[in-house]
């Protein structure tokens, strides 16, 4: 079994590469994994550095909207999963043509390359913010999507052309929504990261508006499970939802937060809320727990473990801090 894993020098996109190549998915003991990335700010190659020196591993320096590149890389390759994406909500605001281009484009471009490769299967890596908002119940896959930022509008993009390849062309395509993760090698914009770099050096933690915005936390080892058990045990042309089942307000996970460092809320440090904040995100995951899937991290411990491997960890986020300035 040969995959191609683009996007994979990122945050999920690692660990997935990390965990297979580690044996832990029974059955892909031998596959051989070629990664594509073209190592954006959040793209880094320490966060492969732990299989590098693996035989089964190829890296290919490049992007997912090249598609003379694409054309010579694909072919060979039994499975594409792809976590390409641009995915911060805020860069988008303030810059969506990266993210429709990488996100839209990039994806249109990967799907092409691997229908002419007659690859087997294509894992599109989605996430819950293409519904939008729900004020209360919970998404299944069949509800509309209602994207609210430019970043999930790319997203929704890629998803509805992942659709369109199987319909079209009869390309086996799966796409997987995943709710909010969290975990080691997290790019320390991201709320957790951010929260938990702050307060090591002692700073303050910024927290959006009144910070009772709900979000689905799922840690990212059960996120990967879930993405292996769609590639396995999924159905061609079918949506799966991947949630943690923890819900909690920003206000929550700003208390778990400051517990694990012993502060108190003076650390806390209100500011202006961002344009089109999504109210709340919950995810129904019948469909994917009625083919074996359910999360296994406790949150809290998870948790705890995430601000161990931060503090363990300075010389992997400390450049990246810098960097952002």
């Amino acid at each position: 079994m040969k995959l191609l894993v683009a996007g994979a020098a990122g945050f999920i996109g690692s660990h997935y590469v990390r965990s297979l190549l580690s044996g832990a998915y029974p059955g892909y003991e031998d596959a051989r994994v070629t990664v594509l990335d073209t190592l954006t700010y959040a793209g880094n190659p320490a966060n492969l550095a732990p299989v590098e020196s693996d035989p089964a591993f190829t890296f290919a320096y490049g992007d997912v909207c090249d598609a003379e590149l694409l054309r010579e890389l694909v072919p060979g390759h039994d499975v594409v999963v792809n976590f390409a994406a641009e995915t911060h909500v805020d860069r988008s605001i303030t810059g969506a043509g990266d993210f429709v281009t990488t996100n839209v484009l990039g994806t249109q471009r990967l799907l092409q390359a691997a229908l002419e490769a007659d690859v087997r299967t294509f894992v599109q890596v989605s996430t819950d913010e293409v519904y939008g908002s729900i004020d209360e119940g919970t998404w299944t896959e069949a509800e509309p999507l209602l994207p609210n930022s430019p970043y999930s509008a790319a997203k929704a993009g890629a998803d509805l052309l992942c659709r369109a390849y199987h319909r079209t062309y009869g390309l086996d395509v799966r796409v997987t929504r995943c709710s909010n993760n969290y975990g080691p090698y997290q790019y320390p914009e991201k709320v957790v990261p951010l929260f938990v770099t702050n307060l090591i050096d002692g700073r303050p933690v910024p927290l959006y508006g009144d910070g009772r915005n709900v979000r689905e936390w799922l840690h990212v080892d059960d996120h990967c499970r879930g993405i292996q058990l769609v590639l396995d045990k999924g159905e061609p042309g079918e949506v799966y939802n991947i949630g943690g089942g923890v819900e909690l307000s920003n206000l929550d996970l700003t208390r778990r937060i400051l517990d694990a460092f012993g502060a108190g809320w003076e650390m806390v440090e209100q500011v202006p809320d961002r344009p089109g904040h999504d109210r709340r995100y919950a995810l129904d995951s019948g469909k994917i727990r009625a083919i074996g899937y359910a999360p296994r991290v406790d949150f809290d411990e998870g948790l705890a473990g995430v601000v161990r491997w931060y503090r363990d960890h300075q010389d992997w986020w400390r450049p990246l801090v810098n960097r952002r300035g």
